[in-house]
C-alpha cells in the first residue's frame, strides 16, 4: 500500500554535483556566502565579486550586510555571469560555525531563491573551503538544508504554489574534491528524504492516518527498502499478553496494529531497537484534553514517523548493524469500551500500571512496545515519543530530553546529536522519583504528578526494557512548530529523523 497523501514530491528537486567554476556556471540563482563581520569578500564569493565588477563589496556597504546567521541578499547579475541571480547568505560568526549553521544558512538560501522564482538553483557547499569542515559532511549539510526548506505540505490545496525549484546543483571548481561532495550530497538527499517523508505523515490528518494505514505504509516502505516487516493484529497483541498498548486502543473504533520492521545484517555483532509511539490521534481519552490542545494531536504519532522515516533511509544507506523499528499504533479515543481511570492494565512483562490518568497513553502504549524489543534480543533500546508537557516547559521548542541508563550510549546519542542538529538535553533518570508512581494496587501508576513530570515518565518506560542499555528521546517539544524555526515552517519536523539516521550510520 503506497502512502496516499504524500504531500511533498521527492522528485520533484534533482540535486547533482558538477565541476564548474562559480564565475561561468549558467542557472537561475548561484548561492555564495559570507562569515559575520567580513567586509571583503574571499574564495568563491570574492571571484563573483570581481566578475560583478566589485557589486557585491558595494551593496554589502549600502544594505549594511554583516553576514548573520540565514540573513539573505538577492543580487541581479545583469548578464556579467551565466547565473542570472546571485543569493548572498550570511553564515554568522566563524567562531560559532556548525554543521547546523550551514543547514540554516543553506534553507535561508534557498527560500530566498524560491521567492525570486528560481527553477534551477546551485550553490558552493558552505564551510567545506572556508569554514574548516570536512567537504562530504559540508556537503550533506548543505543539501539537506536546502530540501528540507523546500518543504510544503500541499496535499489539501486546491490551489497550491507552484514555483517549485526543478534542481540544486552543489558545484566546485576542484575535481579532487567532487567524489567527497557526491558521497555527502547522496547522503543528505536521503536524510532530507526521511525528514519530509515523516512530516507528510505527521502533518496528514487522523483522518487519513490511522493505524491500519500506518500498518500498511510501513509494509509497503519495508518492500520498498528491503525490509523485514510484520504487523500484528489486536489478536496477535493479545496472544502475546500486551495488555497495556490494547487498553488504550479499546476506546477507538480503528482496530490497533503492532509493526515491526527489520533491517538484518550477517555477521553483525548488535542490534539497535528504534521504538516509535505511534498514537495517531489523541483526545486524552475521559480525561479528555482541551479543544485548543487537542487541536494538534495529529502529531502525536512522530515518534512513530520519525521511526518509519528512519527505517526507510536505512535500508538505502545499509549500516552495519542490525536494526529494528517498533511502532505500535492507536488511536486514543473516547467511547463506552475506553479504559478508564482506575483501570489496572497488564503489560507483557507482567508489570502491571494503574491507569491514574488517561492522557498518559503515550508510556502505557509504549511499555508493551519496549517489552517487545527487549524480548527479541535488542542490544539497545531507543525510543522517540511526544511524552510530556513537562519536558516542553524544561526545553522548550527546539531540544528534545535525553533520559539514559547507560553512559556510553549517552554519549554515543550527544555525539550523533551534535553532528545531525537533532538536539539533545542530557535529563535526570533520579531513582528516588519513582515513589511518585508508587501504586497501592499495582506496580506503579501512570501518572506522579505535576513536579518532575518528564522524568517519571521515563522511570516508569525504564520497568520495561529489561535492563538493555536504553535511551527515552522526549519530542514533545521539537515534533511540531507553529511558525518558521529556521530550518523547517509550520507543522511537524520530522524531529529525531537526522539523530537516529546518524546514529545508525555513524562511522560509515
Amino acid at each position: 500500500m503506497a502512502f496516499p497523501y504524500r504531500g511533498y514530491n521527492f522528485t520533484a528537486m534533482k540535486t547533482q554535483t558538477q565541476i564548474s567554476s562559480v564565475t561561468e556556471h549558467a542557472c537561475d540563482a548561484l548561492i555564495v556566502n559570507l562569515f559575520e563581520g567580513v567586509t571583503t569578500p574571499g574564495g568563491a564569493t570574492g571571484a563573483v565579486d570581481k566578475a560583478l565588477g566589485g557589486l557585491i563589496s558595494q551593496l554589502i556597504a549600502q544594505e549594511k550586510f554583516e553576514g548573520k546567521l540565514g540573513k539573505t541578499l538577492l543580487i541581479h547579475s545583469q548578464g556579467k555571469i551565466p547565473a542570472a541571480r546571485v543569493v548572498l547568505v550570511g553564515l554568522g560568526k566563524s567562531q560559532d560555525f556548525t554543521l547546523e549553521a550551514v543547514r540554516r544558512a543553506s534553507a535561508a538560501a534557498i527560500r530566498k531563491a524560491r521567492e525570486a522564482r528560481a527553477a534551477s538553483v546551485s550553490s558552493i557547499s558552505h564551510g567545506a573551503r572556508i569554514g574548516g569542515l570536512e567537504p562530504a559532511s559540508a556537503a550533506q549539510a548543505t543539501v539537506e538544508g536546502a530540501l528540507i526548506a523546500s518543504y510544503e505540505f500541499t496535499k489539501y490545496k486546491s490551489k497550491p504554489d507552484n514555483a517549485a525549484i526543478e534542481s540544486f546543483t552543489l558545484i566546485s571548481n576542484d575535481p579532487a574534491e567532487v567524489e567527497k561532495l557526491e558521497r555527502g550530497a547522496r547522503k543528505g538527499q536521503i536524510v532530507a528524504e526521511a525528514v519530509n517523508e515523516a512530516r507528510d505523515l505527521i502533518n496528514t490528518p487522523a483522518s487519513d492516518v490511522y493505524p491500519e494505514m500506518l500498518a500498511g505504509y510501513a509494509e509497503a516502505l519495508a518492500h520498498e527498502a528491503g525490509l523485514g516487516a510484520r504487523v500484528l493484529d489486536r489478536e496477535e497483541c493479545e496472544r502475546m499478553g500486551m495488555g497495556a498498548f490494547l487498553a488504550v486502543a479499546k476506546g477507538s473504533e480503528r482496530p490497533p496494529r503492532f509493526i515491526v520492521l527489520k533491517h538484518t545484517v550477517e555477521g553483525a555483532k548488535k542490534t539497535v531497537a528504534i521504538v516509535g509511539k505511534g498514537v495517531t490521534f489523541d483526545t486524552g481519552g475521559y480525561c479528555i484534553k482541551t479543544a485548543e490542545s487537542m487541536f494538534t494531536m495529529k502529531d502525536d504519532m512522530s515518534g512513530a514517523a520519525a521511526v518509519l522515516a528512519a527505517m526507510r533511509a536505512v535500508g538505502r544507506l545499509k549500516p552495519g548493524v542490525n536494526v529494528m523499528g517498533i511502532v505500535a499504533a492507536t488511536e486514543n479515543m473516547i467511547s463506552g469500551s475506553a479504559y478508564r481511570p482506575g483501570d489496572v492494565v497488564r503489560a507483557m512483562n507482567g508489570k502491571t500500571i494503574e491507569i491514574e490518568n488517561t492522557d498518559a497513553e503515550g508510556r502505557v502504549t509504549l511499555s508493551d512496545a519496549l517489552s517487545y524489543a527487549a524480548s527479541e534480543g535488542a542490544d539497545e533500546i531507543i525510543d522517540l515519543a511526544t511524552l510530556t508537557g513537562a519536558c516542553v516547559v524544561a526545553l522548550g521548542r527546539r531540544i528534545s530530553g535525553l533520559f539514559c541508563n547507560n553512559d556510553a550510549l549517552r554519549a554515543r546519542l550527544m555525539e550523533a546529536s551534535d553532528t545531525s542538529g537533532d538536539l539533545l538535553w542530557d535529563m535526570p533518570l533520579l531513582a528516588d522519583y519513582f515513589e511518585q508512581i508508587e501504586s497501592k494496587v499495582a506496580d506503579m501508576k501512570n501518572t506522579g504528578g505535576r513536579e518532575a513530570g518528564a522524568t517519571t515518565a521515563a522511570l516508569l518506560l525504564q520497568e520495561f526494557v529489561d535492563a538493555k542499555p536504553w535511551a527515552h528521546i522526549d519530542i514533545a517539544g521539537p515534533a511540531f512548530v507553529s511558525k518558521d524555526n529556521g530550518l523547517v515552517s509550520y507543522g511537524g519536523t520530522g524531529a529525531g529523523v537526522r539523530l537516529l539516521i546518524e546514529y545508525l550510520t555513524r562511522g560509515q
